[in-house]
């Protein structure tokens, strides 16, 4: 979006920042920022979403990447699109990271956990060469949990329901005093659920959860790389009763392609000229991703030499412009000749005063002559 900031900037790190670095500077800023520490303060529960977003991103390894690549539009492109609405889903999908880091997920380290978020899937996808330069839509299946439909997710055996955990009286935490310490702990009767199960539905044990295949149409964004990773928001495994459900993240694996090779948004090729067109110039025909182009060779061109061609190469991600195909001309150099050929390059020899092997026909048949007389 227009006007967001780098996010390095917003950690204050230079962009070769360790892992290390990324962390201390995202704690440091976000007991800063916390909601407690500026209870009512539009300002800093905007900074603290702010940090807690460029960390989401920095302290990925694949986020990062593509990020230092294509920057905020590379994100979007890629489905790592990031963002928190408000501080409770920072705490939501940050709370292991805040409970390493700042001693405890939950503002202010009080009132109930809450139901659990459902865990992060990943589904392989398996792309070629042009499907990943050009874009495609897939249609996948991959198995996770759903709500179970006897007992509509409840754990509870038809005709019952759960009840509020007697331990916690239903917060999902107690505390334990210590001297002077007040420490809250996941309660251990109904392991942070706030209710148990009395009388368990059959279908599930009281999981609650069935294990079903998820259907989804998957449409990759043309210009994705291989180990690129697509997030579809919600689409990952059931949560806990009442929690949200996680993400699935498609991780894009491209197949070698025969003819073209990528570096970056650009394509590279290689196509052979015969000697006399690269002596004399010509015309030849390439192939790129979105069809055939024609290529003048100019008189005297070197094997090797590279071509471009302008804007055929790979879309970018951030959707502005694409890159370049880069045509490396390599002269063909034939395994046989005619005899007419052979008494043509022979006098080119001669013209250019070039040392060159005597034909071995003549040679083969003196050899034979002497071994039948």
């Amino acid at each position: 979006m227009a006007g967001q900031r780098d996010y390095y900037e917003v950690l204050g790190v230079p962009r070769d920042a360790s892992a290390p670095d990324i962390k201390k500077a995202f704690r440091q800023l976000a007991m800063k920022y916390h909601p407690d520490k500026n209870p009512g303060d539009k300002q800093a529960e905007a900074s603290f979403k702010e940090v807690a977003e460029a960390y989401e991103v920095l302290a990925d390894a694949e986020k990062r990447s593509v990020y230092d690549r294509y920057g905020h539009s590379g994100l979007r492109g890629a489905g790592m699109n990031s963002g928190f609405g408000s501080p409770e889903d920072v705490f939501v999908n940050l709370g292991d990271i805040f409970e390493e880091l700042l001693g405890g997920g939950r503002r202010g380290g009080g009132g109930r956990r809450g139901p659990r978020r459902g865990a992060d899937l990943e589904y392989p996808l398996n792309l070629d060469f042009l499907e990943a330069a050009k874009g495609c839509t897939k249609e996948i299946q991959y198995p996770k949990h759903a709500p179970c439909e006897p007992c509509n997710g409840s754990g509870a055996a038809r005709g019952s329901q759960p009840v509020t955990c007697s331990t916690c009286g239903g917060a999902g935490e107690v505390t334990q005093v210590q001297v002077f310490l007040r420490i809250r702990t996941t309660c251990p009767t109904c392991q942070g659920q706030g209710r148990i199960v009395k009388e368990r539905c059959t279908s599930c044990s009281g999981s609650g959860r069935t294990r079903v295949m998820e259907k989804l149409s998957v449409k990759v964004p043309a210009g994705v790389d291989d180990g690129m990773k697509i997030r579809h928001p919600g689409r990952g495994d059931l949560g806990d009763p009442g929690g949200s459900a996680g993400d699935l993240y498609v991780t894009i694996h491209v197949a070698a392609h025969e003819f073209f090779h990528r570096e970056g948004v650009n394509v590279l090729s290689t196509i052979p000229v015969g000697y006399p067109t690269a002596c004399l110039g010509g015309e030849l025909t390439v192939t790129t991703i979105e069809g055939e182009e024609r290529l003048v060779v100019p008189a005297g061109t070197p094997s090797g030499k590279v071509f471009t061609l302008r804007g055929k190469g790979i879309p970018s991600l951030n959707g502005h412009g694409r890159g370049d195909q880069l045509v490396q001309v390599v002269v063909a150099v034939p395994t046989s000749l005619s005899a007419r050929e052979e008494e043509i390059l022979r006098e080119l020899a001669t013209l250019h005063d070039e040392k060159v092997s005597e034909k071995k026909s003549g040679w083969f048949k003196e050899m034979l002559k002497s071994i039948t007389s």
